[in-house]
Formats: structure tokens, C-alpha cells, sequence
């Protein structure tokens, strides 16, 4: 709402701890004083009743005074109707007509942008009136009024009304609501409905608690829809359905019935009801025991959302709302108002008119920051950013980001700092100074922009003197994964060589001084540097960047620190046979500086001495490359058992059964596990496609605990069906290309084949080809030339 006095927010009646386990659950319904025009009024007169449109709200007074408000409480109109207390307004759905009844008996109905109008004034109280919802079409001309009875106008077609009796006897009425057809109405006795195309009543709805008095505890009326009426009297609710009744059923019944779909009970007296979708909104007023006292207090009335269901309902949430003057008021006092069109509640008391409305994502973020839950607040703006109108997900995430701060958590700080600041730099600027002030610079190194867009050179140089004072590593570590765009490389050059000074020996400044060197391209002193450290980089950087001219006089300084393994390997991936004769020598080299290339070199290499290579591995305790030798040799079982005692994995032993593929392995490693349940579970779940798994079931000792058995025997099933899916499915495609074949092979056998001069019996005749020849007679006949041993012949 645009002008108000200040937000209404629930109540803190007690502090216990169910208080507190509730204020950690979000409120469904925000609250706003109406103010402006409605804050003046209310101070000189007091609100007795009000009706809501989509466009404007109608005000009643105890003075008998009408007002026309806007939704921001704002005066437009003003009617002096009576000197007493207006009773009821009624609007009909276009907002063009208003209906008003007084305590003195006065009824007026009249335009709003016309004339016409009704206007009559009776010797008794009227209660209630209700105008037809399409009262401006000339056919729809209708309205109720209520006092001791039930009345309706109509006008005919000679311009006059038409007044008819619909209910007396009962008591006064105290409310009515008109629906479309329907016309629902309440006295001492009950509910009625009653069908204006039918002109008949189709239910009477009893009061359940006879004993409240009717005009302190008044019935609370609204259709929900066409069809559904919302009852509440006292402490019951009733949900009410109308139907049609089945034809064959009429006699003489209505055409419609009422059906109670709801019926339950509340805590506190209601006082007005309104839908929200599936929903309830129930205003409720609240009497409370005085401590030590046997007297009632009035407290606030409480506004809840309610889930109904046929015989409960269930409380979705609750606030208890604090009004002017709510002390001095009675159950009477209030009433709850709705707007169809936007989801709107208007609590009306007789100093104080309150509206509710559902939480947007405003509200719900605001929630959420109040909370400190900053992360689902920066989740939710990012989810509802084109829908949001208060905040900005940038500010959120500083927020977020402060609160990390504060809480010292500097890393998940500096991580979400990636995603809130992204491109703003001056941002990004002004938290890395902060950083810096909190001594925090390493925490948000890693997460700096680096690609097309970066910042000043000067921050990432003044990161990299922060590492360099501290950390050697990180500092290595920040000039690998840093383009070198980023910063001035001489100035990052220049403060290494300057602690170089103080700590000339330091291998991690002097390799990351090489890099520099080379990104800087200055590469004979890159390569001075890595000869000296005798760095394994050398030869990459000779090769990457040509450098042979720059190592003719540094040949045997290259050789000396790593001999062959610097050309050998290279030898071997361009050509596996050109250097054999070094082979035997490689694996003691690869054994002794390059474990990891030793497995690939023996699978690659076919001119290895096996049994030397064996002697190496077996000497260092290599066991994978000891059971790959021994594999190759054909020693598969000690292969098998060094995989299973040495390495203890399950999974590598089953794939080498695999690669193998020997039953007599598969029966070893049966028997080496039988007694190991883990080993069970790894074979039950890979054992089923290559071998029984009854084989395996079967040496299960009975009793053993065996980890994810069920998964195991499940899935050994399930490899089974799929295997028999798969025959079954080969199968059908084998069999179709077999009778596709065979359709094929028959129709080529049956077809006749013409030759040069003559022709041949495609059919045998007693096992051989039967040759024929052209008869002179008849030219185009052609017959055996075995006579007797052929009964076909053959057209060209």
C-alpha cells in the first residue's frame, strides 16, 4: 500500500518457548494500517461497517455517514445518509450502484454515475441490504433488505418496485450475501439460501450454539464462489455446496440442494471469514482469564489462515493483531472484509481499519535478512530477481558477504565475492583493500578476476608482495595460475631477486624466478636457473622453445644430471624399436626416476629382457608391474595371488581374472576369498557375467556377514534378466535376417536365367544341372538334352 502510518505486526504476548519455536516460521500475511482520509474519520466518528470493490472501499459511520475511499485510504466521495449508525453497504460487481441501510429504518439505492434511485424510509431498524451483483443490466433491477423480515424489490416494466416477502417469522435478520442466483441470509434460527431464477429456498442451515445471543455473537456469511457458502457462527464453520439435483429425483424438491463438504469447530468466536484458495482467512475474537482472576479480558484479535478439512481444520499460521482500542471491543465490533480480484483482507473495528495481505518475495527476503539467513535471501533475489522491487541482488550478496566477514569466515567471503561483484571493478577493488586492512589477502588471491576483464595491475602485484613476505608456495603457486598480463613482470622479477639476496639457495623463489624469466621470454636466464637446480623442466623448455643453439656448450652439464632418461624416453614414444638395444637399461632408469612411466614402457616394449625386468621390480617391491611381468610370462596364479595378498584389492584382482579370462584363476580367487566377506561382496557384484555365481554361493560359509549382500544377490538377478534380454533379443534379430536371407535366396533360385545362344535349367534334374537345347521346331522353346531326366522347361 502507498501512504501508510507504520506496519502492523503481530503481537508478543508471551515469551515462552513455543513462541520462540514460532518465530523462527515465516508469516503468511503482511499488515498495513489504512490511514490518510480513514485516520481523520475515525478520530471524530467510529467505522460501523465497510464493503470492498475492486476499484474504491465504501465506509459506514456510527453518524451515518458514507465515504468513498481509495485503496490508499483517501476521501472521493461523501454521503450524509443518516444521523445513526449505518448498518450495511452493499456494491454491485460493477461499482456503479451502492446500496445503504440505517438504524433508523432508512434504505437507499442509488447510482453512483447516474440518477436513479431508490429511496425509502421504514418504522423499523433494517439490518442488512444486498443489491443483485448485476443490478446496472435493466433485467437485473433487484435488491433485499432486511429487518424483522426479508424483503425484495424488483422493478417492472412500468418503472415501479415490486416488493415481495421472502421470509418473516424467525427473528431479525442479521446478514445477507447475494451470489449470482443465490441469495443467503441469517437469523435467530439459521441459514437460508434461496434461488431467485427458481424463486425457491433449497436448504435451511441450523445455529449449532443456540445459547450465544445472535446480535453479540452475529453470523459471519461468504460464497467463496457461485456455488460454495463459507458459514461461521460462534465457534462453528460450515463449508456449504450447492448442487443440482438429479432430474429423476425432483418431485416436488428444489432443483438444487446443499451439501456440508466442511464442519468444524474453532478455539475462539469468529467474526468474519474470508477464501484463499484452497484455504480459510478466520478473524477471530479472543477473550483471555485474567491471572488470579475469574473475569474474562478482551485480548487482540487474531487473524489465522486455516487448511479445512471435513471435520478439522488445520491452522497454517496465526497473528494476533493489535487494533486501537481492541479493550473496549465486542465480538460484534469486528468484521472481515476480502477483495475478490487481489488477495486483500480488511479488518474493520470500530476505531481502527487493518489490511493484510500475502507476503511477496519482498517480504519473504526481508524475512530472511531479518533472520541472518543471507544465503537463502541471495538465493531467493536470484530466483525472483524480475519480480523483486525493494531489493537488489548485488546488495544482498554484500550483505551476505559483510555477514561472513563479521562471522570471520574470510574464505567463504572471498569465495562468494566471484559471484555478487562480478564485473562492477570498483567493487572488486574496494573488497580487496578491505581484505587487505583485515589481513586477509590470501583468502581472496584465488577468486580475482584474470580473464578479459581484470583490475588495475596494481592489485594483483600488491597481493604477490602480501605472499612473498609469507608464503614461498603460494606465491609459486599464484604466478603459475596468474596470466602474466595481470601485473608489471620486471616489478614481481625485481622483488624476487631482492629476497634472493637474503636466501639465495631457496628452490621455490628460483623455480618460480624462471618461470617469470620465461614469460618474459628472457629464456637463457630461465635455463641457467633450471640447470642449476637440475630441474626436470629443462628439456620441455628447450624443446617448446627451440633452444638448441643456447645448449651447445651446456651438453655435458644436461648430461650429467639426468643422462639417457633425457633422450631415452623420448626415443621410445617416437619409435619402440630404434632404441632396443637400451631397453634393459630404461628400466632401471624408469625404475629409479620415473616410476609412473615403468608400466607403460613394459606393456609398449616387446625387446625388454622379462626375466631382468622381474628381477627389478621384484628387488624395489613393484607390485603392479611384478604381477604385469608375471602375467606376461604365463605365470598367472602367483600373478593372481600377489594382487590378492599384496595389494588386497578386490577390484584389480577380478579385472586381471578378467583380462585372463581362465576358469582355473576365476576358481583361486574364489577360494582366496571365501573366508574375506568384502572379497565376497566385490566378486558377488562382478562375478555374474563371466562366471556361475552359484559357483561362488555355494562355498558361502552359512552364517558369515557379508556387507550389502541383498544389493549384491539384486544385482547378480539383474545381470542375469538383462543377459537373457539380450540373447532373447539377438535371437529375434537372427532369426528375422535368416528368414530375410532366405526369402532372398528363394527368389533369386526361382528366377529364370538367360544366356547367349542358350539357356540352363535353373532346377536339377537328378542332381546335376541339366543342359538345354534350342528346338528347331519351335523356336523360343527350350528343352533337356537329358532326355527323361527332366520334367522342366524353360522360355527365353
Amino acid at each position: 500500500m502507498a501512504e501508510v502510518e507504520k506496519e502492523i505486526k503481530p503481537s508478543d504476548d508471551s515469551t515462552d518457548d513455543s513462541e520462540e519455536e514460532e518465530s523462527e516460521e515465516e508469516p503468511k500475511l503482511k499488515y498495513e494500517r489504512l490511514a490518510n482520509g480513514v485516520t481523520e474519520i475515525l478520530q471524530k466518528d467510529a467505522a460501523s461497517c465497510m464493503t470492498v470493490h475492486d476499484k474504491f472501499l465504501a465506509l459506514g459511520t456510527h453518524f451515518g455517514k458514507v465515504y468513498l475511499l481509495d485503496v490508499q485510504g483517501n476521501v472521493t466521495q461523501k454521503f450524509e445518509i443518516s444521523s445513526v449508525k449505518i448498518n450495511q453497504i452493499s456494491l454491485d460487481e460493477g461499482g456503479e450502484h451502492v446500496g445503504i441501510c440505517s438504524e433508523d429504518g432508512k434504505v437507499q439505492v442509488f447510482g453512483l454515475y447516474t440518477r436513479e434511485g431508490f429511496h425509502e424510509h421504514f418504522d423499523c431498524p433494517v439490518k442488512v441490504v444486498a443489491l443483485h451483483p448485476q443490478f446496472s443490466r435493466s433485467n437485473n433491477k433487484q435488491f433485499v433488505t432486511g429487518g424483522n423480515k426479508l424483503l425484495l424489490y424488483e422493478r417492472n416494466w412500468l418503472n415501479r418496485w415490486k416488493m415481495v416477502t421472502l421470509h418473516e417469522g424467525e427473528g431479525t435478520i442479521t446478514k445477507v450475501k447475494w451470489r449470482a442466483n443465490l441469495i443467503a441470509w441469517s437469523n435467530a434460527v439459521g441459514v437460508k439460501i434461496y434461488d431467485i431464477s427458481t424463486k425457491q429456498r433449497i436448504t435451511n442451515v441450523l445455529r449449532d450454539n443456540t445459547s450465544l445471543r445472535p446480535d453479540m455473537y452475529p453470523c459471519s456469511l461468504c460464497w467463496k464462489d457461485s456455488a460454495t457458502l463459507i458459514i461461521g457462527w460462534g465457534t462453528s464453520v460450515k463449508i456449504c455446496a450447492v448442487k443440482e439435483r438429479d432430474p429423476t429425483e425432483l418431485r416436488d424438491l428444489p432443483s438444487r440442494y446443499v451439501e456440508i463438504v466442511s464442519a468444524f469447530d474453532t478455539e475462539f468466536y469468529i467474526c468474519g471469514l474470508a477464501p484463499l484458495a484452497d484455504q480459510l482467512v478466520v478473524l477471530y475474537y479472543v477473550k483471555e482469564n485474567a491471572d488470579q482472576m475469574e473475569e474474562e479480558i478482551r485480548a487482540r484479535p487474531r487473524l489465522d489462515i486455516v487448511q479445512p478439512l471435513p471435520e478439522v481444520c488445520e491452522e497454517i499460521s496465526s497473528d494476533a493483531l493489535t487494533v486501537r482500542h481492541f479493550q473496549q471491543n465486542e465480538c460484534r465490533d469486528y468484521c472481515l472484509e476480502h477483495s475478490e480480484g487481489e488477495p486483500l483482507f480488511y479488518i474493520i473495528s470500530p476505531k481502527d481499519i487493518v489490511v493484510a495481505k500475502e507476503r511477496d518475495q519482498d517480504d519473504h527476503i526481508d524475512w530472511l535478512l531479518d533472520k541472518k539467513k543471507y544465503e537463502e535471501a541471495l538465493m531467493a533475489a536470484e530466483i525472483s530477481f524480475k519480480n523483486i522491487k525493494r531489493h537488489d541482488v548485488q546488495k544482498i550478496g554484500m550483505a551476505y558477504i559483510n555477514h561472513l566477514v563479521e562471522k570471520g569466515d574470510y574464505d567463504a567471503a572471498a569465495r562468494k565475492c566471484q559471484k555478487v561483484l562480478g564485473k562492477n571493478m570498483e567493487l572488486w577493488e574496494n573488497e580487496v583493500y578491505r581484505f587487505k586492512t583485515i589481513g586477509q589477502l590470501k583468502a581472496i588471491s584465488q577468486y580475482l578476476p584474470r580473464g578479459d576483464l581484470r583490475l588495475r595491475p596494481a592489485i594483483y602485484e600488491m597481493i604477490l608482495h602480501e605472499f612473498l613476505k609469507s608464503d614461498f608456495e603460494g606465491f609459486a603457486m599464484l604466478i603459475r595460475e596468474w596470466p602474466g598480463e595481470l601485473y608489471n613482470n620486471m616489478t614481481i622479477v625485481q622483488a624476487v631477486n631482492d629476497h634472493l639476496k637474503k636466501d639465495p639457495a631457496n628452490h621455490t623463489l628460483l623455480t618460480t624466478l624462471a618461470e617469470l624469466y620465461t614469460y618474459d621470454q628472457r629464456y637463457d636466464k630461465a635455463l641457467e636457473i633450471y640447470l642449476r637446480l637440475r630441474h626436470k623442466d629443462v628439456y620441455q623448455l628447450i624443446h617448446k622453445h627451440n633452444l638448441f643453439s643456447s645448449i651447445e656448450d651446456k651438453i655435458v652439464l644436461l648430461m650429467d644430471f639426468d643422462k639417457e632418461v633425457g633422450y631415452l624416453h623420448k626415443l621410445f614414444k617416437r619409435d619402440h624399436h630404434k632404441g632396443q638395444k637400451y631397453h634393459e637399461r630404461q628400466i632401471s632408469l624408469y625404475a629409479e626416476y620415473d616410476r609412473p612411466n615403468l608400466l607403460p614402457f613394459l606393456r609398449e616394449s616387446t625387446h625388454c629382457p622379462l626375466e631382468k625386468a622381474l628381477e627389478i621390480c621384484q628387488q624395489r617391491n613393484f607390485v603392479e608391474e611384478t604381477v604385469f611381468l608375471l602375467s606376461r610370462m604365463g605365470n598367472c596364479r602367483r600373478a593372481l595371488q600377489m594382487v590378492m595378498e599384496e595389494l588386497g584389492d578386490v577390484d584389480k584382482a577380478i579385472e586381471f581374472a578378467k583380462d585372463q579370462d581362465d576358469a582355473e584363476l576365476w576358481e583361486d580367487l574364489i577360494s582366496y576369498s571365501i573366508d574375506k566377506p568384502p572379497f565376497i561382496t566385490g566378486l558377488l557384484n562382478n562375478i555374474g557375467t563371466h562366471v556361475d555365481p552359484i559357483l561362488l554361493i555355494c562355498h558361502i560359509k552359512e552364517g558369515m556377514e557379508i556387507p550389502n549382500l541383498r544389493d549384491s544377490l539384486v544385482k547378480i538377478l539383474q545381470d542375469y534378466n538383462l543377459q537373457i534380454l539380450l540373447r532373447e533379443g539377438c535371437k529375434k534379430i537372427l532369426v528375422a535376417d535368416s528368414l530375410s536371407l532366405l526369402k532372398k535366396m528363394h527368389r533369386t533360385q526361382m528366377r529364370g536365367i538367360q544366356v547367349d545362344g542358350r539357356c540352363f535349367c535353373i532346377k536339377y534334374c537328378t542332381g546335376k544341372l541339366c543342359q538345354l537345347r534350342q528346338s528347331q521346331k519351335n523356336r523360343g522353346l527350350a528343352v533337356c538334352s537329358v532326355p527323361g531326366n527332366c520334367i522342366n522347361s524353360v522360355v527365353r
